[in-house]
């Protein structure tokens, strides 16, 4: 009887699965197209115009009402389908600086000139290709499926991802005011080291809380033979560099994860010259509020205590809170993962890790909409099963080498999303 039962509620799944799947195998060509061409032709954050109006051009063919320049470039894409869920869709629009040496025939070429000045290569070595064709694909695919669903689907190009600064701007341009607000967001990030054909879903925490600081180490120079003299700001900010390393160590629970790092410090101009200063930048990542306020203090009463043990001036702390932490809503998260392993099988959804890296799409989540982020499998098996027999890492994410397998990661990714929304979204 149960067995019955199952079977029978399961029907519409399948069936939906087999018309989705032919509609995947006739648009693969296009969608590799598509991808090549968006890889070919990136564009910096904040920069992302041609990029922009490519996804809307796409969406608006698709039937959507589209409204661009949310947020800066950001695009909005609405289409109505009866009563019922609205479900946001999101997908980010940057590159990043990095010189591509991939050696593929679409390897992107562009160079441009920074904010510095500074001629740099411009580069999709994050997935972002990925994800503005897949969402793409999954627009295209409900638009002609319309029938398999209902409610009002909102899809987004979000600017400015790796800035952190592309979903704040595009909610305060009104996004959830304008624009329909979602029951639920959607959203999923390519993956460097998972095999094509398989996702990753993780409930709760899945990225970090991101924030920067600032610290100037002040002293009192003089000459290097006669250091009695003076307040060595160099020995001062060792000694700080060290200690900062034992709030995670010393003053966290071992069950909390955190990082501390200092990425930057800089001091003095000459072998035999002590100098005034001593500048240290810093990067933090925590997943709660309370961890990440009690490091924010800890680092604070660090810097300052090294100062008093020798006598120097307080030391300036400018800390910069960053991008939210990123926490999939557990409902949401669990409904997500049965609908992808009733459509791509339990073998292929894997128990991902959380990260410390930042994603922005935390923000919609702030704005107390449920999300979810899923990872996305780009690297083909005989890849991964080649760097593996060589005891070689795969190219990371951000990395000039990092170049996915495009068409079964868009196949998978299609199929996985367009499921997802047809179950938020159920006729």
């Amino acid at each position: 009887m149960i067995r019955a039962l199952w079977l029978l509620l399961c029907l519409p799944v399948y069936a939906v699965a087999d018309e989705i799947d032919h509609w995947i195998d006739a648009a693969a060509p296009s969608m590799v197209d598509l991808y090549k061409d968006l890889h070919a032709s990136p564009e910096l954050s904040l920069e992302e115009h041609k990029t922009a109006a490519k996804v809307a051009q796409a969406w608006e063919q698709a039937g959507f009402t589209v409204t661009q320049g949310v947020g800066g470039t950001g695009v909005v894409a609405v289409l109505e389908n009866g009563a019922g869920p609205t479900v946001m869709l999101r997908t980010d629009l940057d590159a990043l600086p990095v010189v591509e040496e991939t050696g593929l025939e679409y390897a992107s070429k562009v160079r441009t000139t920074d904010k510095r000045g500074a001629t740099v290569g411009v580069m999709h070595a994050c997935g972002h290709d990925i994800h503005m064709t897949n969402l793409v694909g999954v627009a295209r695919c409900l638009a002609e499926n319309k029938d398999r669903w209902k409610g009002t689907l909102v899809c987004i190009a979000q600017p400015a991802e790796e800035l952190g600064a592309g979903a704040e701007a595009m909610l305060a341009d009104g996004l959830f005011a304008r624009f329909p607000r979602p029951d639920y967001a959607i959203a999923l990030h390519a993956a460097n080291d998972m095999r094509a054909g398989h996702v990753g879903v993780c409930a709760g925490y899945f990225g970090a809380n991101v924030d920067s600081v600032d610290i100037t180490v002040r002293g009192r120079g003089g000459h290097g033979a006669a250091p009695h003299t003076t307040i060595d700001p160099v020995v001062l900010a060792a000694k700080l560099v060290l200690d900062l390393q034992t709030i995670v160590s010393r003053e966290l629970k071992p069950t909390e994860p955190a990082v501390v790092t200092v990425g930057s410090i800089h001091g003095g101009t000459k072998h035999n010259i002590i100098g005034d200063e001593v500048k240290l930048q810093l990067t933090v990542r925590t997943y709660s509020a309370d961890i990440r306020k009690q490091i924010a203090e800890a680092i604070q009463r660090k810097a300052k205590a090294a100062a008093m043990s020798a006598g120097a001036p307080e030391p300036e702390i400018v800390y910069s809170e960053g991008t939210p932490s990123l926490y999939n809503d557990p409902d949401l998260t669990a409904r997500v993962e049965g609908v992808l392993k009733a459509t791509l099988g339990d073998d292929a959804v894997e128990a991902a890790e959380p990260m410390m890296g930042a994603e922005d799409f935390s923000r919609y989540g702030r704005a107390g909409v449920p999300i979810c982020m899923f990872r996305l499998g780009t690297i083909s098996a005989e890849r991964l099963a080649e760097w593996k027999a060589a005891d070689v890492t795969p190219p990371s994410m951000h990395s000039a080498l990092y170049w996915p397998n495009a068409e079964p990661a868009l196949r998978t990714g299609v199929r996985a999303m367009t499921a997802i929304v047809i179950d938020l979204m159920p006729r």
